[in-house]
């Protein structure tokens, strides 16, 4: 099967499971308004639009947007690796590099480790332009007995 050839005005066709990304259109990501454009175990994207809602009283787009779409996005690609249970966050360290005031940003997470009980996934969110605007870091505990949470 061949695929037409993307440029910056064309996106690349959307690789994502439609079942998956009803599961996933909803609570806080539909809240964000996050829309996935790739979605695996190996690398999630998704992007969401500036609004007023998502912005400090600055008229900027409040760190704690970012810090959530961070926190979303590596929580779900580590979720989708691991087999054995599901993923639970546990640190989450994001730098705001520039300040985004409109337009459409885009997400892109990337595993760094994945182990047998800990992942820690990389993410950078990007404007428009491909400026970075924050890129921040999430370490995930893997659980494979849901009673263990809290112990």
């Amino acid at each position: 099967m061949t695929t037409p050839e993307t440029t910056p005005e064309t996106p690349r066709p959307a690789t994502v499971d439609p079942e998956m990304a009803a599961l996933l259109d909803t609570g806080f990501g539909k809240l964000l308004g996050l829309t996935f454009v790739d979605l695996g175990p190996d690398r999630v994207t998704a992007t969401y639009e500036v609004r007023p809602e998502l912005l400090q009283p600055f008229g900027i787009v409040h760190g704690g947007v970012h810090c959530a779409v961070v926190e979303s996005l590596a929580s779900t690609g580590a979720g989708l690796w691991f087999d054995g249970g599901h993923v639970v966050g546990v640190a989450n360290s994001t730098d705001f590099l520039r300040a985004a005031r409109e337009g459409v940003l885009t997400g892109e997470a990337l595993p760094i480790h994945r182990g047998r009980t800990q992942q820690l996934w990389l993410v950078t969110i990007t404007d428009e332009q491909n400026r970075a605007i924050a890129r921040g870091q999430v370490r995930l505990q893997n659980i494979t007995d849901t009673g263990a949470i809290g112990r």
